[in-house]
């Protein structure tokens, strides 16, 4: 028998594994983010450039993907942060917007900006859009400024649920220290993950050992960053909710949560080995090339038991810092049951997908980019 309380876990799980995926398809992002540094020359420049230009509508799609999957599944969150968060989640979405133009632009005829412009504009998208993305993830942990009334639904003026309780929408959750870090560690995790896309897409020695080098300081700054916001998570009190509904403070809520959930915990610590031994391999194996697969898969297995900390197990996923009792849980923010159990049918149409996207994919990057190809027509 098929429970709500099973199709609300049942859909924070599928909110979590596009989570997992969308920060696995930053990679686009980081590698973007060393344009310069990487490419000495205007031809390993348009390399790098051409070998993220590939992939970026993955990102881009999952990410509206990921945002759609909220508003059905979870519409209270919709509401409440993408419309009182408005300011970081419209930068997020713009910085976006600039990186699909700078794509399709930069080497265009009548192009009187120049080809640099744009590439300083794809660099800006690789720094904003993880930066914000895990300062956003990170509220889940260290909660947002917002207050939730059902009854104003009533209100035939202002029938508004949720409100900010600032004037900042949603840029306030930069003054939290723990927000930045995390939003530092993903940044970095993207250019990890970067690095190793480009490692093995594109065929050019300078820039592998190049790349190899780079990767041993970016993967030493995510771990750091990662580590320090990791431990602040599991050292801290959480917002837990008793079946009634009343939320309250536990102390160590996420560590409690690793231990009552093996399965999240065994995600979690499957993920951070698969993510450390595509890294190390790269490092020290001069030949290994296929390290994005093995920290890809590791990226998406450890994101996904983050959020999974956040959500299972009596959980606020998104606390309010204003009204305990504002803070939203799996329970009280979701859709009607009818809506999940017809969305869970249609869900199940998502391995099909994935083999699509997995066979497009391959069909992409059947050959791997060389100055060679460059100069029989760039991409980009």
């Amino acid at each position: 028998m098929i429970t709500y309380s099973f199709l609300q876990h049942y859909w924070w799980f599928i909110i979590s594994l596009l989570g997992g995926i969308l920060v696995f398809l930053l990679f686009v992002q980081g590698a973007n983010t060393m344009i310069f540094s990487l490419g000495k020359t205007s031809e390993e420049r348009r390399l790098v450039i051409n070998s993220t230009g590939r992939k970026w509508e993955f990102t881009f799609t999952t990410l509206v993907t990921f945002g759609g999957a909220f508003f059905a599944s979870f519409p209270l969150f919709y509401s409440t942060s993408f419309g009182g968060a408005y300011w970081l989640w419209m930068i997020i979405l713009f910085s976006f917007v600039i990186q699909a133009v700078s794509y399709e632009f930069q080497n265009k005829i009548g192009n009187f900006l120049g080809p640099r412009t744009f590439q300083i504009c794809l660099v800006i998208n690789g720094i904003v859009g993880p930066l914000l993305l895990g300062g956003a993830v990170a509220t889940f942990f260290d909660g947002s400024n917002f207050t939730v009334d059902k009854m104003n639904i009533a209100n035939s003026f202002q029938p508004v649920i949720s409100r900010w309780a600032n004037a900042s929408c949603g840029l306030d959750a930069l003054l939290d220290i723990y927000n930045v870090i995390f939003g530092i560690a993903v940044l970095f995790l993207a250019r990890v993950l970067g690095l190793l896309y480009m490692t093995n897409n594109i065929d050019d020695d300078s820039l592998r050992q190049r790349m190899r080098r780079s990767l041993i300081w970016n993967s030493a700054a995510f771990l750091v960053f990662f580590l320090i916001f990791f431990v602040h998570v599991l050292v801290k009190d959480g917002y837990a909710y008793y079946s009634d509904g009343v939320i309250v403070m536990e102390p160590m809520k996420y560590l409690h949560n690793l231990f009552a959930n093996p399965f999240v915990l065994i995600l979690l610590l499957a993920g951070v080995v698969s993510l450390l031994a595509g890294i190390i391999m790269t490092i020290v194996k001069s030949g290994f090339i296929k390290g994005i697969w093995l920290s890809g898969f590791g990226t998406v297995m450890a994101v996904t038991a983050i959020f999974l900390m956040a959500g299972w197990n009596n959980t606020a996923y998104y606390p309010s810092n204003v009204d305990l009792q504002s803070s939203l849980t799996i329970a009280n923010s979701c859709s009607s049951e009818f809506t999940l159990r017809t969305m869970a049918v249609v869900s199940l149409l998502v391995p099909f997908v994935l083999a699509y996207i997995y066979y497009a994919w391959r069909s992409i990057d059947s050959k791997k980019l060389d100055r060679q190809e460059l100069k029989g027509g760039d991409i980009y």
